[in-house]
């Protein structure tokens, strides 16, 4: 049986994901979508399709376009609501076949995305912070980018439609911040040790993401 052809548009994009070299596994994520279900499945496309039109946009641009798509697509919902237990940080696949996520999961999401699309380790950051939040100071999690080493970061946060630099963004009090490459206090250059080591939550969802081609 001869399958139809793609539409136009789609053709492109898959075309643009096969020629350039992407820090991702495409069929590795259709796989790993399909082992977790349709819902998953069907946000595949559009999740490739952000990846490979970011070729084509600056830094500001695919920052904004990555934190817009994952807080349309994820409703917050605590972990207990979800998963059934106090903290579980899902990986981007798992937190779209879901649907609902929380704050791990939206930053988590973004990070492995930036990634995908060829944005150096180093220029990302998972934060911890204490967040003021309907007069309170709440736990958690947000996405900094750094254009350059000391330069003051960008925060991608799913309580903001907007990509914000620090300096607009006096609610949040970093106390931690890691990515695949290092732990550290606050958002400094203090080292706090391995993030990997310390962080079991943070070891699974590496493997889980790798498992779904993401890096």
């Amino acid at each position: 049986m001869r399958l139809p052809s793609p539409p136009p548009l789609f053709a492109c994009l898959l075309a643009l994901l096969v020629s350039l070299p992407w820090a991702f596994d495409g069929a590795r994520m259709q796989r790993a979508a399909e082992r977790l279900g349709p819902r998953a499945v069907a946000v595949v496309p559009p999740l490739q399709a952000l990846i490979a039109q970011s070729a084509g946009l600056d830094e500001d641009a695919q920052l904004a376009a990555v934190n817009g798509f994952f807080n349309r697509r994820i409703v917050f919902r605590d972990d207990v609501q979800v998963w059934g237990e106090a903290d579980h940080w899902a990986s981007p696949l798992e937190a779209l076949d879901k649907g609902y996520g929380d704050c791990e999961d939206y930053a988590i999401a973004k990070y492995f995305s930036l990634l995908a699309m060829g944005t150096p380790v180093q220029r990302l950051r998972l934060v911890y912070v204490r967040a003021q939040i309907g007069g309170g100071s709440q736990a958690h999690m947000v996405l900094a980018y750094y254009a350059q080493p000391g330069a003051e970061p960008l925060i991608l946060d799913n309580l903001a439609t907007s990509v914000r630099p620090a300096s607009r963004r006096p609610d949040l009090t970093p106390v931690f911040s890691f990515n695949s490459e290092g732990l550290w206090q606050g958002v400094g250059s203090q080292s706090a040790g391995d993030a990997q080591a310390r962080l079991s939550r943070w070891r699974e969802v590496l493997a889980k993401a790798q498992a779904e081609g993401f890096f």
